[in-house]
């Protein structure tokens, strides 16, 4: 199955996403259109971004960043991105988020 990129930005597979399994996130967004050299993925769950971390992401060419991440979270898993110089894409203060099953 091809990817989706909502907004031509990130693809998230497989949707929807469980808890307790594995999700590939993929990246094309303004980090990645910009020539970073490292972009990390940052996810939280739930309203208060619980257990958020950085999660490193793997250039796999076109533009494209990906990362795998286990769902940890019981509710929602939420996520945006940063490059290696401190640069955000937060989706303009809304981030991503996807409802876990």
């Amino acid at each position: 199955m091809q990817d989706v990129f909502v907004d031509g930005r990130i693809a998230v597979k497989p949707m929807p996403v469980y808890q307790g399994r594995r999700a590939t996130v993929k990246y094309k967004g303004l980090l990645a259109q910009s020539g970073a050299q490292k972009v990390y993925m940052h996810v939280g769950y739930g309203q208060d971004w619980k257990n958020s971390t950085d999660i490193p992401m793997s250039y796999v060419g076109g533009q494209c960043w990906q990362t795998d991440v286990t769902i940890d979270g019981t509710d929602r898993l939420n996520f945006c991105f940063r490059d290696n110089g401190g640069n955000w894409d937060n989706n303009w203060g809304m981030n991503w988020a996807v409802e876990i099953l």
